[in-house]
């Protein structure tokens, strides 16, 4: 009897921590979007998990209004910055990771150990050193100052490696060399079409990631008309004295997270097999 119960057991244990877990993730989800929907001045009113003075358009029309619309730019930047940052990111990332896993140099366990180690070091800790850099080039308060960190993902090339180790074969890349491919042509034409869904799921993490970036751009940025949402919204929750009004960031905090969704769901499907990359050879 008990080796019938040991594994019902487990399943028990198991199935219930999954769901505290997505409780924990869920919850704050749901009560943001059901706080970015009461009506002005309804925010404590009510149950505080559920709809009541339902006023979503008003909320909307107001974020999008208020002062000048900037609200606008914020989710452009951070479109902006997101996208290029992620764009580069990833194809930097699987050419390196594809030339530390099909080619052999003198060095190569070395730059991969660094890369590696770079992984478990908190982004945080980059942030101070990258704004004394940026400032002594004179790039503090533009773009640059947020795209140039973005472009670099050690776990994209630590993930990069790691599937095209695992799902590129030195024999096609061969094969593709005995027809005359140059190694440029080998590269963008044989190995990246195979390494697709490694190239979504880096894409798609370093996307957040940048979208959620909140210190480096606090650092970096002065001008209102440059600074992504994350740091915009910020701004607005410490203005609540000066007639900001608490929905506009809750409200713009919702907003904020639809591209975010928008994404995962649309891009489900390549992330999971990227995520599984090198699990099985």
């Amino acid at each position: 009897m008990s080796t019938n119960r040991d594994p019902l057991t487990t399943r028990v244990v198991v199935n219930s921590l999954l769901g505290l877990m997505a409780l924990y993730t869920l919850v704050p989800l749901w009560w943001l979007f059901v706080s970015a929907t009461k009506g002005e001045g309804y925010l404590y009113h009510g149950h505080p998990l559920w709809f009541s003075n339902f006023d979503l358009g008003g909320n909307l029309d107001r974020l999008f209004s208020f002062q000048g619309g900037i609200f606008s730019s914020w989710l452009a930047n951070s479109a902006f910055y997101s996208l290029i940052g992620a764009a580069v990111s990833t194809l930097l990332s699987v050419m390196a990771g594809f030339a530390l896993a099909k080619y052999r140099f003198r060095g190569r366990e070395a730059i991969f150990n660094v890369v590696l180690a770079s992984v478990l070091i908190p982004a945080p800790m980059f942030a101070l050193p990258l704004f004394l850099m940026l400032a002594k080039l004179q790039l503090t308060d533009t773009y640059w100052a947020v795209l140039l960190p973005s472009f670099v993902s050690p776990f994209g090339v630590y993930l990069s490696r790691v599937y095209a180790s695992a799902s590129v074969p030195d024999e096609l890349l061969e094969a593709a060399r005995i027809d005359g491919a140059g190694e440029q042509r080998t590269f963008f034409r044989i190995a990246l079409p195979v390494m697709t869904p490694a190239l979504v799921t880096i894409f798609l993490f370093q996307f957040v990631s940048v979208w959620n970036n909140y210190l480096l751009p606090a650092l970096m940025l002065n001008d209102a008309g440059k600074l992504p949402v994350t740091v915009g919204l910020v701004q607005w929750r410490s203005e609540f004295a000066n007639g900001v009004s608490p929905m506009l960031p809750i409200t713009g905090a919702f907003v904020s997270l639809v591209p975010l969704l928008i994404a995962f769901v649309a891009l489900q499907r390549f992330w999971r097999s990227g995520l599984t990359a090198g699990a099985v050879k």
